[in-house]
C-alpha cells in the first residue's frame, strides 16, 4: 500500500456523542497535538446543528446517509442528507476519497471500552488493530457492515473506522474517556507515522475480532411497545459469551426470557440507548480468531 498521506479525524457525527464532539474542538485549538511529519491530518465537526442542540441528529441519523445513491439523489432535502453531501465534497467521493484513512469518533452507553468498528477486511486494518489492542486489553475489534454498499460516514474512504467508546451518557462529556479516545488517536497517528517510515511495529500473529452476525429486538406487543428489558446478568456484559438458556430479557413483571440460539454468541452494543428506536436491543456476534 501507498504512503498515507491525510488522515481525517470526525466527531460529532452524532450531535449528543460529546466525546468526539469535544476532541475535535481541542484538536482544532492545538493542532500540533495531532500532526505527525508525513502526513496531513484533518478535523471534521460532522453534524454542527445536532451538536449546538445538543441531540443525535436534527432530521434523520448522519451515519445512515452516505449510500452512494442517496448522496447522488438531489431530491433528498433534510439537514444529514445535504450535510452528508458537504461532508462527501470535503472528504471526497468513495470512488476518488480526498483523505487516506478516516477515524469517526463514536460514543455508547454500552460497555463497548474502545471497540474498533471494521467495514473490511483490508490488511492494513487489520495489522493497525492487532496493534492498538496487544498495546491496550481494553480495545476491542469488531467487524460489522461490508463497506461496499455502506451508508457509513466511514465508506468515504477504503480505509475508514469507526471508534466506539463507552459507556458515556448522552450528552456527557465524560473525562476518563476522553482522556482514554485521545490516547487510542495519538497512538493511532504514531503508528501511521511509522508505517511511512517503513518502521511498523511488530504485532500478535493473530488478531482476535466479533464478527457480525444479527441483532435482537426487544420483546414488544402489537402495539410496538417494549415488554422486557435487559436481564441483569447480562446489562454491561458486552463481549461476554452468551450461552443458550442464558437469560436476556427480563418482563415487567420480573420473569426472565432465555437466550433461544442454538450457539454461543457475544452481544455488543447492548442496551445501547441511541438503538431503542431502531428496534435493536443488542448485537450479536461471533468470535474469531484470524491469522496475520
Amino acid at each position: 500500500m501507498n504512503q498515507i498521506n491525510r488522515v481525517a479525524i470526525v466527531g460529532g457525527t452524532h450531535g449528543n456523542e460529546f466525546t468526539g464532539a469535544y476532541l475535535i474542538k481541542k484538536f482544532e485549538q492545538i493542532p500540533a497535538l495531532i500532526q505527525r511529519p508525513s502526513f496531513e491530518t484533518l478535523t471534521l465537526l460532522g453534524n454542527p446543528q445536532a451538536f449546538t442542540a445538543g441531540k443525535r441528529y436534527i432530521d434523520k441519523d448522519l451515519n445512515r446517509c452516505f449510500f452512494i445513491d442517496n448522496l447522488l439523489d438531489s431530491r433528498l432535502s433534510s439537514y444529514e442528507d445535504i450535510r452528508a453531501k458537504a461532508i462527501e465534497q470535503i472528504l471526497g467521493q468513495k470512488s476518488n476519497s480526498q483523505v487516506d484513512l478516516i477515524i469517526d469518533l463514536h460514543s455508547t452507553t454500552a460497555n463497548m471500552g474502545l471497540s474498533l468498528m471494521l467495514g473490511s477486511h483490508h490488511p492494513f486494518l487489520l495489522k493497525l488493530a492487532a496493534y492498538l489492542s496487544s498495546r491496550n486489553s481494553q480495545v476491542r475489534v469488531c467487524y460489522t457492515q461490508p463497506e461496499k454498499g455502506s451508508n457509513f460516514l466511514r465508506s468515504l474512504s477504503e480505509l475508514g473506522f469507526v471508534i466506539e467508546v463507552g459507556p458515556v451518557a448522552q450528552g456527557v462529556l465524560n473525562a476518563e474517556w476522553f482522556q482514554k479516545t485521545e490516547e487510542l488517536i495519538h497512538n493511532i497517528l504514531n503508528y501511521l507515522e511509522k508505517y511511512n517510515q517503513n518502521l511498523i511495529p511488530q504485532t500478535n500473529e493473530t488478531l482476535t475480532y466479533y464478527q457480525y452476525v444479527g441483532a435482537i429486538d426487544y420483546p414488544r406487543n402489537e402495539y410496538g411497545e417494549i415488554q422486557a428489558m435487559i436481564h441483569p446478568q447480562l446489562q454491561f456484559r458486552d463481549y461476554q459469551p452468551l450461552n443458550p438458556g442464558d437469560p436476556i430479557f427480563l418482563t415487567l413483571d420480573g420473569k426472565a426470557i432465555a437466550y433461544e440460539g442454538t450457539s454461543t454468541v457475544y452481544p455488543v452494543f447492548i442496551n445501547e440507548a441511541a438503538y431503542y428506536e431502531k428496534g435493536i436491543a443488542m448485537c450479536l456476534t461471533e468470535k474469531q480468531v484470524y491469522s496475520l
